[in-house]
């Protein structure tokens, strides 16, 4: 027993040992590579090219994102570095969605790092015969196992063909399935390469969480070159999808007790000088431009940007119109409810004048119960006439607050105009409640019958609780989706 105990506890310190050590490892330093990376808004120049990148193919740039090939039939294309990466051990994150309107797409996309750059070719829009590692995301399942959508990594020394055929599956180093296609949020692709081991991390575009990634795949004792091409390409078959690269940010990883590498260290001092001086010239004209346009326009004072609207006017601007669209349909809500009630009171009237003609030439008892009936008749239309002041009371003290929204500064006004918004949903509930309210108490009265009088043609009270709560349901419905809206439009600004 004793030489039990003795062994448990130099297995505990062993433990407890190796744990901590596991857990004193520091992370590597990461440097964001900006002229390896890209990422919008403003993702492209004027003339459509993205800064530090090519693009071949049928790859699109665009302001937001690069489409590397549309969903049609056979198209090619890729995005690569125009200059090696200078680092050895690097980490990028890849950001995409590949949709497309069939079940099934085709062909997929790949990650690349490589030695050369593979602009056009066979492997998923790139070259074959790469010397470097090719991540690659198949949609579509060549060798019929039914194992894709897949995530292989294919590792290539410059003299392999890749295997279409079987998917690259005789060739993998390691590999995931993943369903990639048609996800409601954008896919995430974590890669780190850090002494000489890679890793795959996956975030599969069900959550907004940018962190949520999962294991794909790991490949020790890797050997990549030192220096390379980071590249990202597509392509379509018989079947197209709709390939985006969202962004694609790349890091430098530096092993921890090592001196981080400083952010000028790589330019020299002449190729700073040259840049010192460009953007100098470039100033000049631009400071010419504006006094020469100045001089043309004395008319316009101050600067030529003042002419623009700028971001917080345009927001403020949005507001301010939708305030005063809720005013016109609160305004137009409050004419429909005095169109009922004089409605209402013209039809309590003929009710009132017939009933009194008819009654005199009935018996007693006859009379007795027609007096009774409108009596509760004459007691549910004063309650609907109360309920309709008080409707048009509570819409009075929407169109205020909607009328003092206009008001607002453009400083501190973004939680007032939240609670104003806030305050006018609270007053459309009172008046929805109200309604139903009196739609509840006229149910009962409804089973009574009424004296069988002829008066004119008007509307009925039914018709007019129909009406009423119809035309509130629709008043909440629209307040709502414009609230909803204005949101929305304020994410962008």
């Amino acid at each position: 027993y004793l030489k039990c105990a003795g062994l448990a506890a130099v297995l505990y310190c062993c433990l407890q040992l190796s744990s901590g050590e596991l857990g004193s490892v520091a992370p590597p330093h990461r440097r964001f590579e900006y002229k390896y990376s890209f990422k919008g808004p403003h993702l492209v120049h004027s003339d459509g090219s993205v800064p530090f990148w090519t693009h071949s193919g049928n790859a699109i740039p665009s302001a937001d994102q690069v489409r590397i090939t549309p969903s049609l039939k056979s198209q090619k294309g890729s995005l690569w570095t125009k200059s090696k990466s200078t680092f050895v051990n690097w980490e990028i994150e890849v950001t995409f969605r590949v949709t497309g309107r069939g079940r099934i797409g085709a062909d997929g996309l790949a990650i690349w790092f490589t030695e050369g750059q593979g602009l056009e070719g066979d492997v998923f829009g790139a070259s074959d015969s790469w010397n470097g590692v090719g991540i690659f995301f198949d949609s579509f399942d060549n060798d019929g196992k039914k194992n894709n959508p897949a995530i292989v990594v294919v590792g290539n020394n410059g003299k392999l063909i890749y295997d279409h055929q079987n998917d690259g599956a005789t060739q993998a180093l390691a590999s995931c399935q993943r369903d990639f296609r048609n996800k409601p949020y954008p896919v995430r692709a974590k890669i780190t390469y850090y002494q000489r081991t890679l890793t795959v991390l996956i975030n599969n575009g069900f959550t907004p969480d940018r962190e949520d990634y999962e294991y794909c795949g790991k490949v020790d004792n890797m050997v990549l070159p030192s220096q390379g091409y980071f590249g990202i390409s597509a392509a379509t078959g018989g079947l197209a999808d709709d390939h985006d690269v969202l962004s694609f940010l790349t890091f430098q990883l530096t092993e921890p007790g090592k001196e981080a590498p400083l952010p000028d260290a790589e330019i020299p001092k002449e190729e700073k000088d040259k840049y010192q001086e460009e953007f100098e010239h470039f100033q000049q004209e631009l400071d010419k431009k504006k006094e020469d346009f100045q001089k043309d326009h004395p008319e316009i004072q101050g600067q030529p940007d003042d002419i623009y609207e700028s971001v917080n006017d345009r927001e403020l601007r949005q507001v301010f119109e939708g305030q005063n669209r809720i005013h016109l349909e609160i305004k137009q809500l409050n004419r429909q409810l005095d169109m009922i009630l004089d409605e209402q009171r013209r039809y309590v009237t003929a009710i009132t004048n017939d009933i009194s003609k008819k009654g005199t030439g009935d018996d007693g008892q006859q009379v007795r119960v027609s007096q009774q009936d409108l009596d509760a008749l004459l007691h549910t239309q004063q309650e609907v006439v109360k309920q309709v002041h008080e409707m048009r009371n509570a819409i009075g003290d929407t169109l205020k607050l909607a009328g003092g929204m206009q008001h607002l500064g453009s400083t501190g006004g973004g939680y007032e105009t939240a609670q104003h918004f806030t305050d006018i949903k609270e007053h459309l509930h009172i008046v929805k409640r109200d309604i139903e309210h009196l739609v509840q108490r006229n149910l009962p009265n409804e089973k009574q019958k009424c004296p069988e009088v002829q008066f004119p043609s008007c509307l009925s009270a039914s018709h007019f609780l129909i009406f009423a709560v119809v035309q509130t349901v629709l008043f909440i419905g629209y307040i709502m989706y414009r609230s909803q809206q204005e949101a929305a439009a304020k994410k962008f600004f």
